[in-house]
Order: C-alpha cells, then structure tokens, then sequence
C-alpha cells in the first residue's frame, strides 16, 4: 500500500464562515481513510491563531476544541520549503519542532481560505494542496471578478451592477433602477455562505442592503432578480474533469446561511428534473466556467435555469463540505463515495507535484 501521506487538515479560520468550516472539517474527519492518509488538524481560531489540534473530533464540531488546552499545540505554517510543514512550539522549553506535511487540505471558506491567501503560503512552503491555485481563488471568491471573465469567455449571466464604498451614492442607485428594476439581490462580491445577501424591493431596502453588504466587503454586487430554478453542479479535477449531475434547491424566498447549514429547511433534488439538452447545456457551460476561471481540484458551479436558459450564477472553490451540503451529496448520488471522494482531491493533489 505504501507508506501513509502526512495530510494536513485546516480548519476553523478569522472568517464569517469559521462554523461552517468546522462542520464541513468534522465531516471530513468522520469519512476520510485512516487506512491511507495520517490527519494532522490544524485550528485557526476565529483571531487567527494557529494551533496543532490533537483532541476529538466531537469537539471541532462543537467549537469546543479551542478549549480544550491540553491538546492544542501552538504552531504555524513555514513559509521555507526545507520544512515543508510545520513550526511546533514548545513554550515552556522554549523551542520547536517540525512536522512535515505531504499534502495540505483547506478547509476553511470564505475570506482568509478561499481567496488565495492560503494557497500563497502553501505555494511559497512547497506543500502540494487540494484545490484551486492562488489566481483562481481569487477570481472566483469575487463574484464580480469572476462574473466579468465569464461574461467575457461567453457564458451567460443575469444583469449585474458592482459599486464600492467609495462610489455608491445617488448615481449607482439610479443604474440599478434603470438597468435591473425591482426586485434585485444584493450581495457581498467576497463573501460566501449567504451572509449579507439580501432580496430587496424597493430603493429603501436597496439602501439598506447595501449598508450591510458593505458591513462585509468593501465591493457589493447588485444583481437582476429572475424567477427562475436554483441548479448546482459539482466539479472533481482527478484524472481529467468530471462535471455531475445537477441539483435543485427549493426555498420559498432563497438559499440564505440557515437553509444551507442550520435547520435544513431547503428542498434538495438529487438529480434535477430537467431537459436532457438542459443538463447538457448546464455541463458544457460548468467545463466553460471551470477552465475560463484556471479551477483545478474541485467546485461547485451554481446556475439559474429559466425555461431553456442558463445564466452562470458564481462558482465555490472550496464548497460546503457538511452532510447536508449539495456538493458531496452530488458526488454520491453519481456513484463517488465520500470516502472516495476525499481520496481523489488528495491523491490529484498530490500527484501534480510527483
């Protein structure tokens, strides 16, 4: 079989999406091969310390872990490729050690995780990772950035205006007026999980969205609001790019952070009901996006379907990894187990660097 791949497992970070991470590392945890890979957990807590976790699982699902003192071991990521792991810090002895990693595998969504900034530092310590690389990170967390290179390659998407703080004021108001009308969305461009995202009606509630949008990000997306199907698919970059069947999401309003993690009150369709030349449209279109945007590893592509028309929606470089969330239950529903899943972002991983 070989000798077992060290696989760092890292959770938690200074995100508003720290509590999902934990459920999705959890998950992680409770599927992966024991038989194949040693788990090295590594928590940032939601400050952004980092600590070397050797605790129960249980506990990360909980939050409880940063607690629990006697199993967290300070430690950091080094940026030198002789390491090519991590600095242990003993503080009562006043030293270190080093712990190798073969292969690092973030867990952490959003801002800090999802963005590039993780992947930089694994970039510049050597240490192969799952997932997509420092410039697609980066694009795809910006709605906007992402939207705008599709648009560009081709792909449709629904009309959209991005302002920032600097420039939102009577004029931004005025476009979104003529160019979109009422109802719109209202969206942070960074940030993931439906936090700050926003149905609005009217030019109050537009106001007002906005104001708590930019309580998030420094950009807001302002997008057409579309009656229109909610389908997702999932992507896996092992041995060639594998585009899944598609799912459904059916909300009364939309897919906001508790219907995604919370009380599961959404209404999930394994596999959608649609077209054939539908669903064929939504997988080319998903490869267009995947490669438009240099994705490698895995994501999660989100459309709208109205009638026979796709409109790209946005893309998740490191999707919800919960046993509710749609990208595993995708997976599985197309015959790739959990476990197995896990193992092919790993060994893909790793492979492009043997």
């Amino acid at each position: 079989m070989g000798e077992k791949k060290n696989v760092a497992l890292i959770f938690g970070g200074a995100s508003s999406e720290h509590s999902v991470s934990l459920m999705s590392a959890y998950s992680v945890l409770k599927n992966i091969s024991y038989d194949l890979f040693n788990v090295i957990k590594v928590g940032i807590t939601e400050k952004g310390v980092w600590f070397v976790y050797n605790g129960d699982a249980e506990k990360i699902k909980d939050g409880s872990w940063e607690k629990d003192t006697e199993n967290l071991v300070p430690a950091v990521i080094s940026p030198c490729t002789v390491q090519h792991g991590l600095f242990l810090f003993d503080k009562p002895a006043k030293k270190f050690d080093t712990l190798r990693i073969d292969v690092a595998f973030p867990i952490i969504h959003g801002k800090g995780g999802e963005d590039g900034a993780l992947q930089g530092l694994f970039s510049l310590a050597g240490i192969p990772f799952v997932g997509c690389g420092i410039l697609s990170s980066a694009c795809c967390m910006d709605k906007a950035i992402a939207k705008e290179l599709c648009e560009k390659a081709g792909v449709p998407v629904v009309d959209w205006v991005c302002t920032s703080k600097k420039d939102f004021g009577g004029d931004v108001i005025l476009e979104c007026e003529e160019k979109l009308s009422y109802p719109m969305f209202v969206k942070p461009a960074s940030e993931g999980s439906s936090f700050g995202t926003a149905k609005v009606k009217n030019r109050d509630e537009l106001i007002s969205a906005v104001k708590t949008a930019f309580s998030l990000d420094d950009r807001v997306l302002i997008e057409k609001y579309i009656k229109c199907r909610e389908v997702e698919l999932a992507a896996l970059d092992a041995d060639g790019l594998y585009i899944s069947s598609p799912g459904e999401i059916v909300t009364e309003e939309f897919y906001d952070f508790d219907s995604k993690y919370v009380n599961d009150n959404a209404t999930l369709h394994i596999p959608a009901i649609l077209g054939k030349d539908t669903e064929e449209l939504l997988k080319e279109t998903a490869r267009t996006v995947f490669s438009t945007l240099r994705c490698k590893g895995f994501g999660r592509i989100d459309f709208f379907v109205d009638g026979e028309k796709v409109y790209f929606n946005e893309i998740n470089t490191l999707p919800g990894f919960t046993h509710i969330s749609m990208y595993p239950k995708l997976m599985e529903f197309d015959g790739i187990s959990y476990t197995e899943l896990i193992t092919k972002l790993i060994n893909s991983a790793t492979a492009q660097t043997e």
